[in-house]
């Protein structure tokens, strides 16, 4: 299932994130170890869906402190 952003925290982001770069090197090192190139692409695809992830997370985190700001001075 499909989330859209507004329904996921910053933290919950980061988390996936970080996730997918770790399973995403270890599948690069699984890929390299069975010589099978197919899956380090596959890795260094997740690992870099998981740097976007974690972007995703330092984004809304920033844009909702704006938000929590504004209001404050609001």
């Amino acid at each position: 299932m499909k989330q859209s952003w507004e329904n996921t925290s910053s933290t919950s982001d980061k988390i996936r994130g970080t996730a997918n770069e770790y399973a995403g090197k270890a599948r690069q090192a699984v890929g390299k170890a069975l010589d099978d190139n197919e899956m380090r692409a596959k890795g260094m695809a997740q690992e870099a869906k998981g740097h976007v992830q974690q972007a995703k997370g330092d984004v809304k985190e920033r844009i909702e402190k704006a938000v929590s700001q504004t209001r404050r001075d609001s």
